[in-house]
């Protein structure tokens, strides 16, 4: 609401610029009308910069700039051999094609440009790109081992310091089961490293202010301008929320689930009763859920089933069905 309010005020201040301008040198309609188009222009400049990123801007200026030096510098030698119109024709037209170039060359260079990323090359640290830092969950998880080694996915790899201290915090645990995830963590961060042709990077970077494990890994992401790799649903959505690109595990398993549509028929194992009355429920090869209508009976035996729906969930993919015969 303030920034629709903002608008009409900048539409009327240049409209009423326009009335006192045509008022003075007697074209009142010519005015109005000129400072209508201003200020449309003017608030649909305001709408296109404010979804340029901060990076963009600072790429597009120094773009820009480099090319009008280049410009200038390309033309100096030549000063006194062009003359007259000549020269102010030459100056205008390369300055502008160069102008233009690197303005635009700026913005899209500059687009993941950010103020820790500016901060980190003040100090003369080496900004590189397809950074990923691996969160704990992943880590336990162990299945990005597998991705990473059948090759879909590429880059540097970052392994914060919080995030070994975290996993050797779970594998001194008491309890057996969180003792036994977090020597899986450590042995998978092993296995990850011996990989030929993958680089692994241990940074030191901390966040004394910041207490929690998972704001910690977005902020150390965004300094370093790389994406997380996570199996954590809201570490995810808080991830994005703060502009923080996430690649998560368990979506690329739903997405690489095989396709079931309705009325295809499978051969399955009922294992259990379902929630309802009269409910089996059955699992395929990829733990994906089914469930079938009036299958108690047929609990630990196969049976062919024809799917009637396909439900997909945040949690995952489910699957109704029913008995072939009944089909």
């Amino acid at each position: 609401m303030s920034t629709l309010l903002a608008r009409i005020i900048i539409l009327a201040v240049f409209l009423l610029a326009g009335y006192f301008y045509g008022l003075k040198y007697g074209f009142i309609a010519q005015g109005l009308v000129t400072g209508i188009i201003l200020g449309l222009i003017t608030i649909v400049v305001e709408i296109r910069l404010s979804k340029v990123s901060f990076g963009s801007v600072i790429g597009g200026f120094f773009g820009l700039a480099t090319g009008l030096l280049f410009a200038n510098l390309l033309l100096f030698p030549f000063h006194s051999i062009i003359i007259g119109e000549n020269w102010t024709l030459s100056t205008f037209s390369l300055n502008a094609i160069l102008g233009y170039g690197g303005l635009f060359v700026g913005l899209y260079r500059g687009k993941n440009l950010t103020i820790p990323t500016i901060m980190r090359l003040f100090k003369g640290q080496e900004l590189e790109e397809g950074l990923k830092v691996l969160d704990t969950s992943v880590i336990i998880d162990g299945r990005i081992a597998e991705v990473i080694e059948a090759g879909f996915l590429e880059g540097t790899f970052i392994i914060a310091q919080f995030i070994l201290q975290e996993l050797q915090y779970i594998a001194d645990s008491p309890d057996p089961m969180r003792r036994s995830k977090g020597r899986r963590g450590l042995d998978v961060l092993h296995r990850i490293q011996k990989m030929s042709n993958l680089k692994v990077k241990i940074v030191e970077e901390d966040f004394p202010n910041i207490k929690e494990v998972d704001a910690k890994l977005i902020s150390l992401a965004r300094l370093l301008n790389g994406k997380i790799i996570t199996n954590d649903f809201n570490l995810n959505k808080v991830a994005q929320l703060q502009g923080v690109a996430v690649l998560n595990i368990n979506e690329l398993a739903n997405v690489l689930k095989p396709v079931v549509l309705p009325g295809e028929i499978l051969n399955l194992f009922i294992v259990k009763e379902g929630k309802e009355y009269n409910q089996g429920v059955a699992y395929l090869d990829d733990g994906t859920m089914v469930v079938i209508e009036n299958s108690r009976k047929l609990i630990g035996k196969n049976v062919e089933v024809a799917v009637t729906s396909v439900l997909q969930t945040t949690a995952g993919r489910m699957i109704f069905a029913k008995l072939k015969e009944e089909e």
